[in-house]
């Protein structure tokens, strides 16, 4: 008779990091964006791209996300009927 059990802690372990791990990131990508910006304010060569990167920072960095979408894409549901 073959048994096969869950490892829960390893799987929560897991979810954990991989979360974890989109946030560290997303958060590193937010930083070179408002980087790239504060310096497009500060030196006119970049005066051109300055409208671009406004653009950029407004469609990416400042607009809400349900927090149920996010769990629905991590298969937080989903998960939780296997347990």
């Amino acid at each position: 008779m073959n048994h096969q059990f869950y490892n829960d802690q390893a799987y929560i372990a897991e979810s954990f990091h991989l979360a974890d791990d989109f946030t560290e990131q997303t958060a590193r990508l937010a930083f070179f964006k408002i980087n790239s910006y504060k310096l497009s304010l500060i030196k006119a060569a970049f005066a051109k791209s300055r409208e671009e990167l406004k653009s950029n920072l407004r469609n990416s960095l400042l607009n809400y996300t349900n927090a149920g979408i996010i769990l629905a894409d991590m298969g937080f549901f989903q998960s939780e009927a296997d347990n």
